[in-house]
C-alpha cells in the first residue's frame, strides 16, 4: 500500500514539474509521510537530463518545505494546546511526538529549527512546537527556509549523481529512498555532531556562569 502511494507521489512530481516538487515538499513538511529521498534527488537527475534546472528544483523544494512547515506554525499558534493534544492523534501526532519536538526546540531554540530541517523525524515535526511556543514567525520561516534548502540541495546534488550511475532506481522508489538514507547517513551525523557540539557549549557556558 505504502509503496504504491510512493509510486504515486513520485510520479505526479514528475509529470509536474516545479510545481510538483513544491507541493509533495510541502506535504513532506507536515505529516503526511511524503519521503524527501523520493522527490528531490529525482528532481536533481532530471535537471541533469535538462529538464529543469538544478537552482530552480532546489528553490522549488526549499520554498515548499517553508510553505508546509509554516502551515504546521500556523494551525497550533491558531488552535491552541488544548486541541492538538486532543486531537492530534487522529492526524498522526500523538503527544509523544510533541513532547520530542518541544523538548528539541526548548534545548536548540532557532539554531534548533535549522537542524531540524536537516534531520529525521524531528524534520516533519519542528513546525507544530513553534507554533505553540510562539516563536518569531519571520525568523521562523527565514530559518526553516535556509534549512530546507540545505537538505534539498543535497538530496538533488546527490541525485544527480547515484541516479546517473544508477538509473534504474528511478523504477523503485522504495529502493531509491533505502539508498539515499544508506548513503546520506554520514550527513545526518555530521549534523548531529554538531548538534551535540552546541548542546556542549550551551552546558559548560551555564557551567561557568555557576562557578563564578
Amino acid at each position: 500500500m505504502f509503496h504504491d502511494l510512493m509510486v504515486t507521489w513520485f510520479e505526479w512530481t514528475e509529470k509536474n514539474g516545479y510545481p510538483g516538487i513544491f507541493v509533495m515538499m510541502a506535504l513532506e513538511s507536515t505529516i503526511v509521510p511524503v519521503p524527501s529521498e523520493i522527490i528531490m534527488p529525482p528532481a536533481g537527475y532530471y535537471a541533469a537530463q535538462g529538464k529543469m534546472s538544478l537552482p530552480g528544483v532546489i528553490l522549488a523544494g526549499g520554498l515548499g518545505s517553508t510553505f508546509g512547515s509554516s502551515l504546521c506554525y500556523l494551525l497550533t499558534a491558531t488552535l491552541g494546546r488544548a486541541f492538538v493534544e486532543r486531537w492530534g492523534k487522529y492526524f498522526l501526532l500523538p503527544p509523544s511526538r510533541l513532547a520530542l519536538a518541544e523538548a528539541w526546540l526548548q534545548q536548540f531554540a532557532l539554531p534548533g529549527v535549522f537542524l531540524a530541517r536537516l534531520l529525521p523525524v524531528v524534520r516533519h515535526l519542528i513546525g507544530f512546537p513553534a507554533g505553540l511556543m510562539r516563536v518569531n514567525f519571520p525568523q521562523f520561516a527565514l530559518v526553516t527556509f535556509v534549512g530546507s534548502t540545505l537538505w534539498c540541495g543535497v538530496l538533488a546534488v546527490f541525485g544527480q549523481r547515484t541516479l546517473g550511475a544508477n538509473p534504474d532506481l528511478l523504477k523503485d522508489p522504495a529502493a531509491l529512498a533505502s539508498v539515499v538514507k544508506h548513503d546520506l547517513i554520514w550527513f545526518v551525523l555530521l549534523v548531529a555532531g554538531v548538534g551535540a557540539g552546541w548542546l556542549f557549549i550551551q552546558w559548560y557556558a551555564k557551567r561557568k556562569v555557576q562557578h563564578v
